[in-house]
């Protein structure tokens, strides 16, 4: 199960929120403002443009790695299957990521990615 999200930051004295990424093209950054994002164990991307989501994620599951999160689920559409394959190419490459596989039906079905993160190591003091 995972830890509440007011829980682990009162423990970790860590923020419960992952910032979106900026958009790395100039013309695209102009007067947008950082995102702060609830950080929850599902995260919907359809609110995110598709250029954005290789580095939604990998922010996303490291951030839910570091909150000590065990399994998230990642929603990213049915559609012809562009953005679940992008979602699954990033958390091939992730070591934070032990494995993932596609949702239950009840969860989503191909229209989601259930990932089992691993456990991430002791939380460096300041």
């Amino acid at each position: 199960m995972s830890p509440d999200k007011g829980e682990w930051a009162q423990q970790s004295g860590m923020d419960p929120f992952f910032k979106k990424p900026e958009y790395s093209e100039r013309s695209e950054r102009e007067g947008e403002e950082t995102i702060r994002i609830p950080l929850e164990d599902a995260l919907d991307l359809h609110s995110f443009r598709p250029q954005e989501i290789p580095e939604v994620v990998e922010e996303y599951v490291q951030a839910c790695q570091r909150a000590g999160f065990a399994e998230v689920r990642i929603i990213h559409g049915r559609g012809i299957g562009v953005q679940r394959r992008m979602v699954q190419s990033v958390l091939s490459k992730l070591p934070a990521v032990g494995s993932f596989h596609d949702a239950p039906a009840e969860r989503g079905g191909w229209g989601a990615t259930v990932v089992y993160l691993r456990p991430a190591g002791p939380i460096p003091s300041e």
